[in-house]
């Protein structure tokens, strides 16, 4: 029982430190580099710039109206990060596709934050050698992509599970 309320309180601590970690690095990102210049680091493979990402995933929906934008990326995004909330908890998963659940919710919750404040994204990183580059990300994009990698490797690497012979 006190293992398992520990391992309730270790993910719980999770998703606070990915958005906390996310919440900071984006104000420190627009304070740093809201118009001005980006910058860029390690022979040009990291490029840190302020984007304000209206849209979802590399600026998808951006253009969309605002109303049909709002509902889709504040108020769909609160019902699914709920429902896989409990989802993991229904499947009781544990161990590494629990943190990776916890990591994916903690990066879409504080993603969320931004849209309900500000009605956008604040973007700032982006990786690359020479022309391949990725788009511009920040701290809860990478907590999600790094959640949905656990999640999809550990479900691979599990065991298949037993089934009961058939009854002729």
């Amino acid at each position: 029982m006190i293992g398992s309320v520990a391992i309730r309180l270790a993910l719980v601590a999770t998703i606070v430190a990915t958005v906390g970690c996310d919440r900071v690095t984006k104000h420190v990102a627009t304070s740093t580099l809201a118009g001005r210049p980006g910058r860029s680091l390690l022979a040009d493979t990291v490029r840190l710039a302020y984007v304000e990402n209206a849209g979802g995933f590399l600026s998808l929906g951006a253009d969309l109206p605002v109303a049909v934008r709002t509902s889709l990326f504040t108020v769909t995004t609160a019902v699914l990060l709920l429902a896989l909330v409990a989802f993991g908890v229904r499947l009781r998963w544990t161990g590494w596709p629990a943190f990776g659940l916890t990591l994916f919710v903690g990066g879409g919750m504080s993603n969320w934050i931004d849209r309900v404040l500000h009605g956008s994204v604040v973007d700032f990183i982006n990786v690359g050698v020479g022309p391949l580059r990725t788009g511009v990300f920040n701290i809860a994009d990478l907590a999600i992509m790094l959640g949905v990698a656990i999640v999809v490797v550990s479900e691979f690497r599990r065991p298949p599970r037993r089934t009961a012979p058939a009854r002729v």
